[in-house]
């Protein structure tokens, strides 16, 4: 009898070892599944982060090239519109006669790299050759001259907030800021009626902020919107403003 009893408890224990057995392997896949899918779950999340990022510095990149495609369209219509001007002017008056410094001895003086104006150019001949340093000659240099010596050979000339807004122009190109300013600032103030008053008030905001004046800066863009709500200027304005 005590044999027979020990032969009917041994499948007893040995199921029950078994049971233990597949219940830990099974606790077990079970938390290694888990773990799979939490990093999974992570990559996934770590992309989707990735994606946004990239979706949002395409549509920056996308909006900056549409700002300079549109300013770059602005320039060429300038350009075409100060070419016409010129074409009609050239077309009423003569081709100045233009003079090379010399000495007492009738030769070239040296150290000339440029030819001057001669005395007797008049106002309109003046602004042309200024102009055609810019537009056709690409001269840059050689024009910032030209416009300080029209403006102050013809201060009262018709032509003098285009020849202030010109030489803001080149010298805001070429970094000097605050001379920049100054021409700038004389079309906005003295030149109500000027068709440049707009750009030159918003090249001061433009000048305020590479200079690290926002405050400036924001005066000028919400001053270019409140006098030119409707042009071309003000949607740079407000753009502009964005940025600060």
């Amino acid at each position: 009898m005590l044999t027979g009893a020990a032969y009917a408890q041994a499948p007893v224990e040995r199921l029950g070892g078994s049971s233990s057995t597949s219940q830990l392997t099974l606790e077990q896949r079970l938390s290694q599944l888990e773990r799979v899918m939490d990093a999974r779950n992570k990559a996934q999340m770590a992309l989707l982060e990735q994606l946004t990022a990239l979706q949002d510095e395409v549509a920056l990149l996308r909006g900056k090239t549409e700002e300079h495609a549109y300013q770059l369209e602005q320039v060429m219509l300038r350009q075409r519109e100060i070419y016409q001007e010129i074409d009609r002017r050239l077309a009423a008056t003569p081709t100045p006669a233009v003079t090379v410094p010399v000495d007492n001895a009738g030769m070239v003086s040296a150290g000339t790299t440029s030819p001057t104006y001669s005395a007797d150019l008049n106002e309109n001949d003046a602004y042309d050759q200024a102009i055609k340093l810019v537009l056709e000659d690409k001269r840059y240099d050689a024009a910032i001259p030209a416009f300080r010596q029209f403006i102050e050979r013809f201060p009262n000339s018709t032509y003098a907030p285009n020849a202030h807004y010109w030489l803001g122009q080149l010298l805001f190109a070429d970094g000097q800021f605050d001379e920049a300013k100054q021409e700038f600032a004389m079309v906005m103030e003295q030149y109500p009626d000027s068709n440049k008053r707009a750009d030159s008030i918003l090249k001061l905001g433009i000048i305020a902020q590479e200079q690290k004046q926002p405050q400036s800066a924001r005066a000028f863009y919400q001053q270019v919107l409140s006098e030119y709500g409707d042009s071309t200027e003000a949607s740079l304005a407000q753009k502009r403003l964005a940025e600060l």
